[in-house]
């Protein structure tokens, strides 16, 4: 298999070229700091900017007030900061271990004197390396992780990996169909054991959502059913393919988030997509009717469905609205109460249906169904 990493030479070069802030916080402190996880190994791939996250052996509250920039937010039980410099995010953690009272738990944190130490409790290889900010740069590669991306592997750095937290098998899946890497074997063998269900449901919604977000979701998806953590809603995976296509169209794209319209998609449960799918209205008023009051993430799939009728109300009819109100028909006689809504609705399904043109007729129409019993 040919490398897919970066010659090791290249490595302090591309860090001054991709991360040129990074200099800024080898300069702020004192502490040994570290870019480290994915940041290293996208750098390694080749693939450009990734999320960046440092660790600083010592106080990264410090840290973040030496570079003399926003804070964002900080999380003290997990000796974290998030600052922007040159606007870009950063995250600074403090070095820590971390332990797991029960399977599925939250860990708890200790300070860890040495990077080594930090980057033992990591999820996989590949994400377990470090860069020493200052100096030369050099690779910080204790678990082979390097070695694993050539090979296109995702390897756990030991076997209780997915007992202390089964959310890493969903990032194994994001993982592995984002990059096309397989499981190493040994990795594979424990994923039967993996119980999800040990992690709140807030924190596995929150995972697969970001699952969701990734263009190879589908892959990630039909991982996790075939290693038998999820379960597709029928057609699942087809279905989020055409859902992100219809989030691609122009007239669709910014109408529902994409990972929450993805991983409805994949997972369900069904709503009223199925039945909007279904529907052949055969007026604009008749399809308005249907649509409206529909979730946002209900009208992306009916439309994923087949149900191209969406594309006019999505472009028109939802925009069409009456030039009269209430106000307009009290004044014409009108009593409060429920003839003023039946007037104004059937005023717009006329107007809809292009029976109707102009304040007037709309008047007229709304006060001749309001004056029905």
């Amino acid at each position: 298999m040919p490398s897919r990493g970066m010659p090791i030479e290249n490595l302090a070069e591309a860090l001054r070229s991709v991360y040129p802030e990074l200099e800024a916080i080898a300069a702020a402190g004192e502490d040994p700091v570290y870019l480290v996880g994915g940041a290293v190994r996208d750098l390694l791939l080749g693939r450009g900017r990734a999320d960046i996250d440092v660790v600083v052996v010592g106080d990264p509250a410090a840290l973040a007030a030496a570079l003399g920039v926003e804070t964002l937010a900080e999380h003290e039980r997990f000796a974290t900061v998030k600052v922007e410099l040159d606007s870009h995010e950063i995250d600074i953690a403090g070095a820590r271990t971390e332990t797991y009272e029960r399977p599925g738990a939250l860990p708890t944190v200790a300070a860890a004197a040495a990077i080594e130490a930090d980057l033992g409790r990591r999820d996989f290889t590949i994400n377990a390396m470090a860069i020493p900010l200052g100096g030369d740069a050099g690779l910080i590669d204790l678990f082979e992780g390097r070695a694993d991306l050539e090979r296109g592997l995702l390897r756990v750095l030991h076997p209780g990996s997915f007992r202390d937290d089964p959310i890493r098998a969903i990032r194994a899946a994001r993982y592995a169909a984002r990059f096309g890497f397989e499981l190493a074997p040994e990795t594979a063998e424990l994923l039967p054991a993996t119980d999800l269900e040990t992690v709140s449901a807030d924190r596995r919604r929150a995972e697969l959502t970001r699952l969701a977000g990734e263009e190879s979701a589908p892959r990630g998806f039909e991982l996790l059913a075939d290693w038998g953590l999820i379960e597709l809603r029928e057609g699942g995976s087809e279905l989020a393919v055409a859902t992100a296509a219809v989030l691609a169209m122009d007239r669709w794209r910014g109408e529902a988030l994409s990972a929450d319209a993805v991983l409805a998609a994949a997972l369900g449960p069904l709503g009223r997509e199925v039945s909007l799918a279904a529907a052949s209205p055969r007026r604009p008023s008749e399809a308005v009717e249907l649509a409206r009051g529909c979730a946002a993430v209900e009208l992306v799939l009916a439309r994923a469905l087949g149900a191209e009728w969406l594309d006019e109300y999505i472009d028109r009819w939802r925009l069409i609205t009456l030039e009269i109100d209430g106000a307009d028909l009290i004044a014409a006689g009108v009593d409060r109460g429920p003839a003023l809504g039946r007037g104004l609705a059937a005023a717009l399904r006329r107007k809809l249906d292009g029976e109707v043109h102009g304040r007037a007729a709309e008047l007229s129409a709304a006060l001749e169904a309001a004056g029905e019993s």
